[in-house]
């Protein structure tokens, strides 16, 4: 997995991405048809691991009707918050513009490196490699 995410901050980057996305919306210009696919990594990226043993571990400890409720209120939370981080998205992208989202795009693809590579070296030592 670390590796899988490490090729994609790569490409993060070094701007390949952007170059496949805008070469595949001059091809969908000729041709317009909905884009089926379906990103399986987009739920753990943004529920994620901590959350989800959060909630059960809460789940676990909560007393009454008011202690599930209140672990119902904070789930609506979580969901409800990248739910308005992408209607905003189309408004931060205009103030942004293409230099600042340029910017921001390398930023985030050097942070997910660093990342992939820490799954990576976790991963190693899992198997009493490198410890």
């Amino acid at each position: 997995g670390g590796i899988l995410l490490f090729l994609t901050a790569l490409e993060l980057l070094f701007q390949k991405r952007q170059a496949r996305r805008q070469e595949s919306a001059s091809e969908g210009q000729a041709e317009h048809h909905d884009d089926p696919s379906v990103f399986p990594l987009a739920l753990p990226l943004i529920v994620g691991p901590g959350a989800i043993t959060t909630i059960i571990l809460l789940a676990g400890e909560a007393q009454g009707p008011g202690g599930f409720a209140a672990i119902a209120g904070v789930r609506l939370a979580v969901r409800l918050s990248p739910f308005l981080a992408f209607l905003a998205a189309p408004a931060i992208e205009r103030v942004l513009g293409k230099t600042g989202l340029n910017i921001v795009t390398r930023v985030l693809g050097m942070l997910l490196a660093a990342l992939a590579v820490q799954f990576v070296l976790d991963g190693l030592r899992g198997f009493g490699i490198g410890s």
